[in-house]
């Protein structure tokens, strides 16, 4: 959202970048002009993008909450060791379709899929615990997901909850702890204390106790300071291209985003209205102006 406000003292904030604009663009705006530029997205294009071998799939999504339906005849496409995010306007759909994959919605009509070739499954009807333990789906909330009086240790046990023994927790616990020397030096430390950039990594971390293949990943970059940004991402960058997993990101530095995401997907009002690489998207001149601050 390109929007901006007058702070109190005269500061101005922005929406989607850090960069001040001198218009102010409403989001009833940027999703009308958002809508303007809309193309028509061809399933042979979301096809394509994930070079025709998809991992995840969605087909013709009809969901929402409730009887409220925010997402329309939504298709998606994300080849293994692929990364895709999903940008536009506030209201736009785009934490839906996270909620979607991982089962926090009504599904009204359409297929979610995983799997490889002629291997799929249809996990549309699949509650969010079947989806962690049996598919390796996993969600990493929005900020302020941790246990803030519970250690950074026992944030971690608490991602393995599902796992027949405590045991396996702990020994995945572990080997994120042999990986990430930030959160071993802080095991015994209430999580209430780490800084904003240490309970993000703690936050992926607990999801990745249960060696999912996919991440769905909200807002990553949300209240961090840039530099624990930077570091947010560089992580993610490892998980995809080190650890092999495929990732799904909403992420409101639309920039940022699309730098680091293979694909990307403009929506509007529940729908696709642009689908192209993270490239095409940085360099279309209509996302940039709306989204992109220039």
């Amino acid at each position: 959202m390109a929007e901006e406000m007058d702070k109190p003292g005269g500061e101005k904030a922005t929406g989607y970048h850090d960069i001040d604009t001198e218009a102010v663009i409403s989001v009833d705006e940027v999703t009308r002009q958002a809508k303007e530029m809309a193309e028509t997205v061809p399933i042979k294009k979301v096809a394509e993008l994930a070079h025709n071998a998809p991992y995840v799939s969605i087909e013709h999504l009809n969901a929402g909450y409730g009887k409220m339906e925010i997402l329309h005849d939504f298709n998606l496409q994300v080849a293994r060791e692929q990364s895709l995010c999903l940008i536009g306007p506030n209201g736009a759909g785009k934490s839906t379709i996270l909620h979607s994959i991982f089962g926090f919605t009504n599904i009204f009509s359409g297929k979610i899929l995983i799997g490889d070739g002629d291997d799929k499954q249809d996990i549309t009807g699949l509650s969010a615990s079947e989806k962690l333990r049996n598919t390796g789906i996993a969600y990493i909330l929005q900020d302020k997901s941790v246990f803030p009086s519970m250690t950074v240790e026992e944030n971690l046990w608490m991602g393995g909850y599902l796992m027949d023994k405590p045991e396996k927790a702990k020994e995945a616990a572990e080997k994120i702890f042999s990986k990430y020397s930030r959160l071993a030096e802080r095991r015994t430390h209430a999580a209430g204390v780490l800084s904003g950039g240490e309970r993000r990594l703690l936050e992926i971390s607990r999801a990745l106790v249960m060696e999912p293949e996919v991440l769905l990943v909200d807002e990553p970059s949300i209240g961090l300071e840039p530099r624990f940004i930077d570091m947010v991402f560089e992580i993610l960058h490892d998980l995809q291209h080190g650890e092999g997993k495929t990732i799904i990101m909403v992420e409101q530095n639309a920039k940022k985003g699309l730098e680091f995401a293979d694909i990307g997907y403009v929506l509007v009002s529940g729908e696709t209205a642009i689908a192209g690489s993270g490239d095409e998207l940085l360099e279309n001149p209509e996302v940039g102006r709306l989204f992109l601050g220039g």
